[in-house]
């Protein structure tokens, strides 16, 4: 027998008899993750100027490069001050060793003594890289003119990140669904993102071309990672580094030497956009082995270990899919200007509303760029 009784497909049109039933779950889909901000962690100490600066310095460099060689016993370098007499120097790619006599300063050449202590004898050739072993000074004799390095003064700015919300007094009042406080989650959405805009310009951001420091006209920005470094851009088939356009362990590692053989630096986080991630899984796959009763299939590579370090992998959404980046994470803060991180100024009533602002000013502090990398020229 049919039922006859009251049914809900009974209720009219839009079932106007029966209560809503609507989940108490708002769902947020767009993506607000700061997976840099999250691997480099809190600076140690705040900006206090809007023109932030730090001081770098360096060592004096043993290697050197042969511009001409005028006969067996001169040569002509590009970097005369780096060399004393009595510097033992190796010839890249050979075993000869030579000994420095004499040195003139105008003219950049420098007299040597060839084969020295025995070594088997090579050709001298311009473009030749030089390495100096170091100095063996004289018994009794006089001491060398000094030498220093001058330290260096790096700079950026900060930037004002910035919204204002505002909410009536009536959708305060009004019960919502899936939320408590309107003002609340207002301030919670657009502080996440701050921090994701955040995230985007300590990577891509660049300061003004003029008035940097900013003006009543001009905003000030930030000079984000990628346009602060400037020495180790490796691009394939470029000056001998690993040709292919998409990223090869061999290119990994051509870069993290390049860097390790020119600086103090130790690469500890590789960042990546998602197609160079699933490039970088990729070195492992060909040597994986699975057996018959395995049935979760895993291809994901988190730490890269090499022999210049083990590096972190971090895939950010902000970083250009075409280049990935090999950073030292301890010569990197993403600083505050003191008393001005992330918080929220409630501002003046002007009529039947809530109103605020969610404010905070930033500056990226990247020490030492030459102990940094970019691999960039990828697909």
């Amino acid at each position: 027998m049919s039922f006859t009784g009251k049914a809900t497909y009974t209720a009219g049109t839009n079932l106007p008899e029966i209560a809503e039933d609507i989940s108490d779950i708002i769902a947020l889909n767009s993506p607000f993750e700061t997976p840099l901000l999250d691997a480099l962690g809190d600076p140690p100490y705040a900006a206090h100027s809007t023109v932030h600066e730090w001081l770098e310095d360096s060592l004096f460099s043993n290697t050197d490069q042969i511009v001409s060689v005028t006969d067996s016993t001169h040569i002509v370098v590009s970097n005369p001050s780096r060399f004393r007499a009595g510097d033992q120097v190796r010839i890249a790619g050979t075993r000869e060793l030579l000994l420095v006599s004499a040195i003139d300063s105008g003219t950049g050449t420098l007299t040597v003594m060839r084969s020295y202590g025995g070594t088997a004898s090579s050709t001298l050739a311009a473009a030749q890289s030089l390495f100096i072993l170091g100095n063996a000074a004289l018994e009794g004799g006089d001491a060398d003119s000094a030498r220093v390095t001058s330290r260096s003064r790096h700079t950026n700015y900060t930037q004002i990140f910035s919204v204002t919300i505002e909410v009536s007094g009536s959708e305060q009042a009004v019960r919502q669904i899936g939320v408590r406080d309107e003002l609340d989650y207002q301030k919670a959405q657009r502080s996440r993102e701050l921090l994701r805009d955040l995230e985007n310009s300590v990577i891509n951001g660049v300061a003004a071309s003029a008035n940097a420091q900013g003006t009543s006209t001009v905003r000030r920005t930030m000079r984000g990672i990628i346009p602060s470094l400037t020495s180790n851009i490796f691009t394939p088939g470029d000056n001998g580094f690993p040709d292919g356009s998409t990223l090869s362990e061999e290119q990994l590692n051509a870069a993290l030497r390049s860097i390790w053989e020119s600086s103090s630096g130790s690469v500890d986080l590789l960042v990546m956009g998602g197609g160079n991630k699933r490039a970088l899984n990729s070195f492992i796959g060909s040597n994986r082995r699975f057996s018959a009763a395995d049935e979760t299939f895993k291809n994901l590579v988190n730490v890269y270990e090499s022999d210049y370090g083990v590096c972190r992998v971090v895939v950010s959404r902000y970083v250009p899919s075409d280049l990935v980046l090999l950073l030292d994470s301890s010569r990197i803060h993403v600083m505050p200007l003191a008393g001005r991180s992330f918080q929220y100024k409630p501002l003046a009533a002007a009529g039947d509303r809530e109103s605020g602002q969610l404010i905070g000013e930033y500056t990226l502090e990247l020490r030492n760029q030459n102990a940094h990398g970019i691999i960039t020229g990828l697909s």
